[in-house]
């Protein structure tokens, strides 16, 4: 659809994804496993938000974050899913300009919300393990609140600068974006204007916002690991390790699907493997963070325990 021209070309009022238009003949299998997906993904984040908090045992500094670390992967997840579902079962391909730039802002801002977090969790366990005696003293509940909404504040707010760039632009010709979701790149490339200064300030922005924290992430557990090698017993060092070994696996899990996605070739070749690394990031990792946390946590175990019991309880 268009409403006007620009320079004799067709202004774009609204844009088709076209999913995975490659492989139609599974989009019944694809719509039942990410269904399948979505719904252990939400479930799986609630119950974490539900057991921290009715839990006075996990009203800690980590389970703070955590909590956190949950509502922005369920907002993340209900961002991009849904409307995956609708393109692959309905056909309801077509999203409007301001819907497509909105989506990218949620989804933006929330990745780059997660990389914060994950740096402010790291730092959580490093006071935690190489400054125990001041721990206490230094997170506080005023400051993890501080450190929390700042995270989400400060990306909203640098994602909000590549949007706004991105409102400025026109977009004409062809309107087909080869994606299950609305992302930078592809937008960029249907603008028929000069790109280069959104381009620029994109990518200061979303490298302040990952390879920031990911340096943060990595000063942490290089000193976490460097307090751990001098705890003379091994069961203390397995004790401390097991602290931060969940955290640590989610680290690995979001920074390894993100960077094996940004360095896969945009060629038209790899387009549906760029697709399939997508989904990595933006369905199984939210998928998997609740179970990595819950499977090698016993504070969680000893939670979902008391809950079970206290249910079975009440039915009896």
């Amino acid at each position: 659809m268009v409403i006007s021209y620009w320079e004799n070309q067709t202004v774009i009022v609204e844009f088709v994804l076209q999913g995975f238009s490659s492989i139609r003949q599974l989009n019944i299998f694809l719509f039942m496993t990410f269904l399948v997906f979505y719904i252990l993904t939400v479930s799986g984040n609630v119950l974490v938000i539900l057991l921290v908090l009715f839990n006075h045992h996990l009203h800690t500094p980590m389970y703070f974050f955590l909590v956190n670390l949950s509502v922005l992967e369920i907002w993340y997840t209900s961002n991009i899913i849904p409307r995956m579902l609708l393109i692959i079962i309905a056909e309801q391909k077509t999203i409007s300009v301001a819907g497509c730039l909105a989506q990218f802002y949620l989804f933006g801002s929330l990745a780059a919300t997660e990389c914060l977090l994950l740096a402010v969790m790291s730092y959580d366990r490093y006071l935690a393990i190489c400054q125990p005696l001041q721990y206490p003293i230094l997170m506080t509940g005023s400051f993890c609140v501080r450190l929390a909404a700042s995270s989400w504040l400060c990306c909203f707010l640098l994602t909000a600068i590549t949007v706004i760039l991105l409102c400025r632009l026109t977009f004409c010709g062809a309107n087909e974006i080869d994606h299950f979701f609305c992302d930078f790149a592809p937008l960029v490339h249907l603008s028929c204007m000069d790109t280069s200064l959104t381009e620029t300030i994109a990518f200061v922005t979303s490298s302040a916002v990952t390879l920031v924290p990911f340096l943060l992430i990595t000063a942490s557990y290089f000193c976490i690991l460097t307090a751990i090698l001098k705890i003379p017993s091994g069961t203390g060092q397995r004790k401390a390790f097991s602290t931060c070994s969940s955290h640590l696996t989610v680290v690995a899990v979001f920074y390894g699907t993100l960077i094996a996605t940004y360095l896969v070739p945009s060629a038209n070749s790899s387009q549906l493997l760029h697709k399939g690394f997508s989904l990595l990031y933006t369905i199984l990792t939210p998928m998997f963070n609740p179970i990595i946390y819950s499977l090698r946590n016993k504070d969680i175990h000893k939670a979902l325990k008391k809950c079970l019991s206290k249910k079975s309880g009440f039915l009896r």
